[in-house]
């Protein structure tokens, strides 16, 4: 990889396994929104960013080699070696994994901030993307730090503080109906230091699952996307619609299977990369809509 400035620019070169629409458009986060031109903005870590990729070249937007080097490297994981663990997941002739890992080749696991995914995760519980994307935008919106960027305003993630001083009647802005009473006791714990996220995240993968479900409002799918999205436990393996259908029909014979047996099955199979082979799978699954019909995929798809 070969990174340099041009102008406002930093440039990416040499980099592998690396599209935009597959790690922006695979589920596992809110904030990054495809431009007309193909490029993808959005905001992370108090920042905005907009990206975009010509060729071999990947081109981070009116940014600093400081911001690339201390935000942008570890939040994009440009230091992990994608082309390895795709050899992993795909040695032993799992057709379905090589499948997926061609499709969505360009994957890689965001470094997002914890607290965002985990507010974001709980906003996702039966919900569809495009809604929780709106509920997210209205909360930053209505209550985090304004910034420019390229000439408009963008906002950051509203921080625990700042929620838990508000009432259930100021949330409702966002819109987000039941969750708002997940979201704001989650806010008071953590502002008031009863849930310690930095404990949480020091804690082995099984305890800090049982930790998360302690909060009132994670189940245990949302526990797992947490575990992953914020805490890069890739050993986690979430299980929503689009997972268990593909399980289902590519492991089970299309059989009906709890989401415990499932689980079981993946962490046997995948292991530590459990993660990473959800995020192949969940990607493959629900843009080529594998094993519903066309009714029931045209819903903008479950997170």
């Amino acid at each position: 990889m070969d990174v340099k400035t041009v102008n406002n620019d930093v440039i990416i070169a040499g980099q592998c396994d690396f599209e935009l629409s597959h790690i922006f458009d695979c589920g596992q986060c809110f904030r990054f929104n495809r431009q007309e031109d193909g490029s993808y903005m959005g905001t992370a870590f108090g920042k905005t960013i907009q990206i975009s990729k010509k060729n071999n070249e990947i081109v981070l937007h009116d940014t600093s080699m400081e911001d690339f080097e201390n935000v942008w490297y570890d939040f994009l994981d440009l230091g992990r070696d994608y082309g390895a663990v795709k050899d992993e997941l795909t040695k032993g002739g799992d057709t379905l994994m090589r499948a997926a890992v061609e499709y969505g080749g360009g994957i890689r696991i965001l470094n997002q901030e914890l607290w965002e995914t985990m507010i974001s995760f709980i906003i996702s519980a039966s919900n569809n993307i495009p809604r929780i994307k709106k509920i997210i935008e209205l909360l930053c919106e209505n209550f985090g730090e304004p910034h420019t960027y390229r000439g408009a305003v963008h906002y950051s993630f509203p921080a625990p503080q700042r929620l838990a001083e508000l009432s259930l009647e100021e949330l409702s802005v966002i819109r987000a109906g039941f969750r708002d009473k997940y979201i704001l006791g989650c806010a008071q714990k953590v502002a008031s230091g009863e849930i310690r996220l930095d404990e949480i995240d020091a804690m082995p993968t099984h305890e800090a699952k049982k930790a998360l479900m302690s909060i009132y409002g994670i189940g245990s799918k949302v526990s797992d996307c947490i575990l992953l999205f914020g805490m890069q436990r890739f050993d986690s393996f979430p299980v929503d619609v689009w997972i268990k259908r593909i399980m289902e029909y590519c492991y089970f014979q299309n059989t009906q299977q709890s989401i415990k047996t499932i689980s079981a099955y993946a962490s046997d199979r995948f292991g530590r990369l459990g993660g990473m082979a959800q995020q192949y799978l969940f990607f493959y699954a629900r843009e080529l809509k594998i094993g519903v019909s066309d009714k029931a995929a045209d819903t903008g798809g479950k997170s």
